[in-house]
């Protein structure tokens, strides 16, 4: 049966605001989404013998969310990704935005749209959530008008974003959902990868791109070819030592403006779970969860460790605003952004 969008105040925030849960889907695939940071908190998927199980990182306590942890399931804005120093000029005009991952400002700035509570309306097959980010917002420009949006069709969970502006200003969309398709498994090292990119862009020791796409060929960034994560975390390689691992953008071979087309695709050969993620973003972040250091206790009382889980972020290239040459994230008044991402769920 599916569940009815009903929401439970589950939390609080520090100024009073309720925080609110809601479960959507059915009993292959069960979902929940917290107002605070329009969060996927939890998919539950069966794996091929049928048994339902978290594939993605979490707390048992919902109110868990609202202190400190690595983004977990949370909508990332106005900049998901990272921009050097802060710094950025549109039309001529310097804009900072707080540094808050070294000199750098990551996901937005320290109180980026996952530190906000969003406005909760139902809608068929799901919810939509919305916020609105006032002119000045972590030094970004203009007003900015955003939905997200969660729907369950099937074994589909999917998330479209819509956002308007009434000045200039620059925008990326995203969400940090860590997944682990095995369960509450010790590594992501043994899932399969395939990455349908022939090019990433390497980056600086702050995670910084250097400039244009580099091909994967003859890497250990090539995922075109399905091939356990780990395979090749050892190898002797400059990218993989300044990230400790994968934390780099993959520039898609297929993007439809419009349409979503098939990024990645993940198998946990275990269970047999299987993800896809399809979307209509020209590039992915694959991180390998490569800073998650046990000092966050998720789920059961596990503390999440070094590589137990895979993000995979649909959205456009880090520090595009400085970056010419990138594709644009730059939306002004009277245009619409819209981007869909769909999260494919099934076994082998």
């Amino acid at each position: 049966m599916p569940f009815v969008p009903e929401p439970e105040v589950v939390a609080e925030t520090v100024t009073g605001q309720p925080v609110h849960l809601v479960r959507l889907g059915h009993d292959a695939l069960e979902v929940e989404v917290l107002t605070w940071g329009a969060t996927l908190a939890s998919v539950r998927v069966p794996d091929r013998d049928g048994v339902l199980d978290h594939v993605v990182l979490g707390f048992d306590d919902p109110a868990r969310w609202l202190g400190p942890h690595p983004y977990l399931g949370a909508a990332l804005g106005r900049y998901a990704n990272r921009i050097a120093g802060g710094r950025f000029e549109l039309d001529g005009r310097p804009y900072q935005v707080p540094p808050n991952d070294g000199p750098n400002a990551l996901h937005g700035g320290p109180s980026g749209f996952d530190r906000r509570v969003w406005a909760l309306t139902s809608v068929t097959d799901g919810v939509e959530l919305r916020l609105v980010s006032p002119d000045g917002d972590m030094g970004f420009p203009g007003q900015l008008d955003v939905t997200v949006t969660y729907t369950v069709s099937g074994s589909t969970l999917r998330l479209d974003y819509v956002a308007r502006t009434d000045a200039p200003t620059v925008v990326n969309l995203s969400n940090h959902a860590y997944f682990h398709l095995g369960g509450p498994a010790a590594t992501i090292e043994d899932h399969v990868l395939t990455v349908d990119a022939s090019a990433y862009l390497p980056v600086d020791e702050q995670s910084i791109p250097l400039g244009p796409p580099a091909e994967v060929t003859g890497t250990p960034f090539d995922f075109r070819v399905a091939t356990p994560v780990g395979a090749r975390l050892g190898d002797d390689n400059e990218q993989l030592r300044r990230s400790s691992g994968y934390d780099h953008a993959y520039v898609l071979d297929r993007r439809a403006e419009s349409t979503p087309t098939r990024a990645v695709r993940v198998h946990e050969p275990t269970s047999g779970r299987v993800l896809e993620v399809w979307t209509d973003q020209p590039a992915v972040q694959v991180y390998s969860g490569n800073k998650l250091d046990g000092s966050v206790v998720g789920r059961g009382g596990r503390a999440i460790g070094r590589r137990s889980a895979l993000c995979l972020e649909t959205e456009h290239y880090p520090d595009s605003p400085n970056h010419p040459d990138y594709p644009t994230t730059v939306l002004r008044p009277g245009e619409l952004l819209r981007t869909t991402t769909e999260l494919r769920f099934s076994t082998d």
